[in-house]
């Protein structure tokens, strides 16, 4: 249960006077930072304000207020009025560019104290509802988001934390920390290779989310190693700076199983990172690192459906990588197809931390700092920026499904393409062998006979 919010005191100080200096009445954005099951501490990191709709309206405005002589006879104020989809959309974006150990936790609120307490509190839970419905906190067993209410009119901070199974707030204190500079930077590159059964009639987000429900089972029982120490619970971190992590994953050999369709082979590298907090246990950053590879996963996963959706309604399906893929009817397929998933950067944020994007192919760094301009409020030119690209892009590839499927090599297309020729080495190497064993046990058997009559005959002649 959170008590205390630690705000770090230069970006929450910097987003106050931006505050300031706007003429809006009301206004909306998103908390990053941290709830931990294990602290009573809530970390506020940054606020990011929502921007306004494709069309120009706020996220957060006032209702309109009502004729004066009866707002004066009632001593009413003006309430506020949340555009809760968009507010949700902007948080499911936000939630995307953070790494491990930082997330969406709440909303803030800058508005006068009359129009605040004017709003319902159902209100205000609904809000943070729909934003912990897109920006769940994954592993983490809270069940509660961060409210600030900034006013303006008097000047002052409040806040409040929402309990999400009761839609109860309630007030918690709030101090300043120096809590970026604090931070201690955890890295990780994450190797994969996983062989799965495709069943028929699978769709394909059921096909790529099975892969990635049993890579985080791998990931999660993963022992890992510290800059080439094992990790062990109740270690201590006495060390500083960055730090590497590689996780050691048992082999195992995924074989299909009997009457499948065809074989996934999901493989690729992710590269991971996290960020230990103040007061925080090493175990926690290892949590969340983990927890950040199969969230990267999942986000380009997300964006590739998202880009299928977006082409499928503009009509725009000719070049489509995305749509292509979604439309894959994985037991039709008689040849190996593969397609690669979006590849991550990370962009320079504050004080040395980092955000991170997702680029697909046809995609480049200007089309990342145009996002991370508008969803995170970034306001730099690319050259002031330092883009680290740490990885190629990863792919999954659908190998030929009759080398998986017993009985079936006959059905193999006759006309083998690039693609079919050098994913299906395997079903090639396995006839010529089979073709060679025979010709081999042929030989063998004429040997033995021709042996057979030479004794034969050098015992009749002796006779």
């Amino acid at each position: 249960m959170v008590k205390t919010v630690v705000g770090d005191e230069a970006q929450v100080k910097a987003s106050e006077e931006t505050l300031s200096a706007s003429t809006s009445p009301a206004q909306v954005g998103l908390v990053v930072g941290k709830l931990s099951a294990s602290s009573d501490r809530a970390l506020a990191y940054s606020l990011i304000p929502t921007p306004p709709t494709d069309s120009g309206a706020p996220a957060c405005s006032l209702l309109r207020a009502k004729p004066a002589a009866k707002a004066a006879s009632s001593g009413a104020s003006s309430s506020l009025d949340f555009d809760v989809d968009w507010l949700a959309e902007h948080a499911r974006q936000v939630s995307r560019m953070l790494l491990g150990g930082m997330t969406v936790i709440g909303i803030y609120i800058w508005a006068s104290e009359a129009s605040f307490k004017a709003t319902s509190p159902a209100v205000l839970s609904q809000v943070l509802r729909a934003v912990s419905q897109v920006a769940p906190l994954y592993g983490t067993g809270v069940d509660e988001r961060l409210l600030i209410h900034i006013s303006y009119s008097p000047r002052r901070w409040a806040c409040r934390i929402c309990d999400m199974s009761s839609g109860r707030l309630r007030p918690c204190d709030f101090k300043y920390s120096k809590l970026l500079a604090s931070l201690q930077t955890f890295r990780c590159t994450y190797n994969f290779e996983i062989r799965l059964p495709v069943v028929q009639a699978e769709p394909f987000k059921k096909v790529i989310s099975k892969a990635i429900s049993h890579l985080t089972k791998q990931v999660q029982n993963a022992k890992a190693l510290i800059d080439g120490v094992l990790f062990l619970d109740g270690m201590d971190n006495t060390l500083e700076g960055p730090h590497n992590v590689e996780f050691l994953v048992p082999f195992k050999n995924n074989l299909p199983a009997e009457g499948v369709a065809g074989l996934l082979l999901f493989a690729g590298s992710v590269s991971a990172l996290a960020y230990l907090g103040p007061k925080e246990s090493i175990a926690e950053v290892i949590s969340d690192l983990k927890l950040d590879i199969i969230t990267s996963l999942r986000s380009r996963l997300d964006i590739i459906l998202d880009e299928a959706d977006d082409d499928s309604t503009t009509n725009n399906l000719e070049n489509s990588l995305s749509q292509k893929a979604t439309q894959v009817v994985f037991h039709e397929l008689r040849a190996p197809y593969s397609f690669p998933f979006p590849r991550r950067i990370l962009i320079p944020w504050l004080a040395g931390s980092y955000i991170c994007d997702y680029l697909q192919q046809s995609e480049t760094m200007e089309d990342a700092m145009e996002r991370c301009k508008e969803v995170m409020s970034l306001e730099a030119d690319m050259g002031n920026y330092s883009i680290v690209e740490p990885e190629s892009a990863s792919a999954a590839t659908l190998g030929s499904f009759w080398d998986v499927v017993p009985g079936a090599l006959s059905k193999a297309p006759s006309e083998p393409g690039l693609k079919e020729m050098n994913s299906g080495q395997n079903g090639s190497r396995k006839t010529h062998g089979s073709s060679f064993s025979i010709l081999m046990a042929f030989v063998v058997l004429l040997i033995a006979v021709l042996v057979g009559c030479i004794f034969t005959l050098s015992a009749t002649l002796k006779t």
